[in-house]
């Protein structure tokens, strides 16, 4: 199975972003929307990972035990070589601090921490193919919208399911941030 670490959006920034996708999308423009159900702020990427490693993170993640964290969203923009949209998240010292933790928790899993500098964002489209449908959508963005923020309460386990249409993500477990005392669910 293919697992990542996720924080979910609040119903209130998610609806944000519907009506930003609801103003910017057109047929035939050449990318693949992300879902609404699928957006979320990554944490970590696991990748495959066996059934012991499945157990251990659901473990490791339980033993976590931090406060709530602000949630700060940018402006929208683009990853022009990747070919996507995305909204940028403030890299905060409470989102920092949650993302070691979890970093910390895997690293006995057998998972490795990624090399590259962490870029939280919450993906909105991506280029379908080799057309650039980035390109296009730059000029119809406009002024960049004043986003909401929101109070993580939560993370998520998610498996990710590969398939022509993109990636189809099903939330394993539960992972409420608060006191020691608050059981892990799912």
């Amino acid at each position: 199975m293919r697992l990542f670490i996720g924080i979910p959006l609040s119903p209130t920034v998610a609806a944000e972003l519907a009506a930003l996708r609801g103003r910017l999308e057109r047929p035939g423009d050449n990318l693949r929307w992300s879902a609404p159900e699928s957006w979320h702020i990554t944490l970590q990427f696991l990748g495959s990972s066996s059934d012991p490693q499945y157990d251990c993170v659901l473990a490791a993640l339980g033993a976590i035990h931090t406060t709530p964290v602000p949630v700060h969203l940018e402006a929208p923009g683009f990853f022009q070589r990747a070919g996507v949209f995305h909204v940028s998240v403030s890299t905060t010292p409470e989102l920092l601090a949650l993302q070691r933790a979890v970093l910390a928790a895997t690293v006995g899993c057998g998972f490795e921490p990624e090399d590259r500098p962490y870029s939280p964002h919450i993906t909105l489209a991506r280029n379908r193919g080799r057309e650039d449908g980035i390109r296009a959508l730059k000029p119809r963005l406009g002024p960049a919208p004043e986003l909401a923020g929101f109070i993580a309460t939560e993370l998520l386990l998610y498996e990710s399911h590969l398939g022509p249409q993109g990636s189809r993500y099903e939330v394993r477990a539960h992972f409420p941030l608060g006191p020691a005392d608050s059981p892990p669910k799912g």
